[in-house]
């Protein structure tokens, strides 16, 4: 962790594209904050992700020093934002659960993992801009979450390449690692039971994006539109993904044009959003740390 730097800005404009576009309508102060929790989430995240047997021990230590040192870089920074040091050990076993390679099941492990390396960020966020009501917490949850099924569905062919999977087994009966990583065609019916999971985790994703929504009038009024459009930033990839019939190994990208339109519909729809009254909905099992 001596390693780990704090950077409020190149980290989002470098990596978190989609979320740096939108955080240009955040206040400078919860910027600066965000900026700095994705820099704190890209260090692990990237450790996660290297080909190194020790990274499941660095994880595994990282949430002793956690629990035992307060001096630490993190903690100090999560103790200044009002985060519980729980909901940010949450992140890192979801971490540790990658390197375990650990085949998810069904719908129910879907959601445990995405809340575990994102729903988390969601509820980290949500003490950085200052929400108070615990139904702001819990959808900032769920915009995480939907945020992660949108990354999930984007990244099958790059994560299968890895040897990950996270499409639930039982969305994709007789499909293989090796046949979601392969570079030739695969049979018609492979590729529509394929596609046809993706397509189903949009949809998943879409329940929570609403979610999301229905919270957005928990949380600070200055802060509003710019969780707004990152989420709409993000559903736009899960909405060109899903044009895609077949499956698709390439992966999606919005250009600047989509993300200029997406915007510009964002800020209009926002002017109208108290008219569409989004109710949230229960749709995933209730969270230790949801309430900290």
């Amino acid at each position: 962790m001596n390693n780990l730097e704090l950077n409020s800005t190149i980290d989002l404009k470098r990596e978190g594209k989609s979320f740096y576009w939108a955080s240009f309508f955040l206040p400078k102060k919860s910027r600066e904050n965000a900026g700095i929790l994705y820099s704190i989430c890209r260090y692990f995240d990237d450790i996660a992700d290297k080909n190194n047997e020790d990274k499941t021990t660095y994880l595994e230590g990282t949430i002793k020093e956690i629990k035992n040192n307060k001096s630490n870089k993190v903690n100090i920074f999560l103790q200044k934002n009002n985060i519980h040091q729980s909901i940010f050990i949450d992140l890192i076993e979801g971490l540790i659960t990658d390197q375990r390679n650990t085949k998810i099941q069904n719908k129910d492990e879907l959601i445990k993992y995405s809340y575990h390396v994102a729903g988390t960020v969601g509820l980290m966020m949500s003490k950085i801009i200052g929400v108070k009501h615990d139904m702001g917490a819990r959808s900032a949850i769920d915009l995480g979450i939907g945020m992660q099924l949108t990354n999930i569905a984007r990244d099958v062919y790059e994560d299968a390449k890895i040897k990950r999977i996270y499409l639930p087994a039982n969305w994709i009966t007789n499909i293989s690692l090796n046949d979601l990583g392969a570079t030739h065609a695969l049979s018609l019916e492979q590729d529509e039971k394929i596609a046809n999971a993706i397509h189903e985790i949009i949809n998943l994703s879409e329940q929570f994006y609403k979610n999301g929504f229905a919270g957005l009038k928990y949380i600070p009024l200055s802060t509003r539109l710019a969780i707004f459009i990152a989420a709409n930033v993000y559903r736009g990839i899960g909405i060109k993904i899903k044009k895609n019939k077949k499956y698709i190994r390439k992966r999606v990208y919005l250009t600047l044009l989509d993300k200029t339109l997406i915007t510009m519909n964002s800020i209009l729809f926002f002017v109208f959003l108290p008219l569409f009254n989004f109710q949230y909905k229960k749709i995933r099992n209730s969270l230790p740390n949801e309430n900290l």
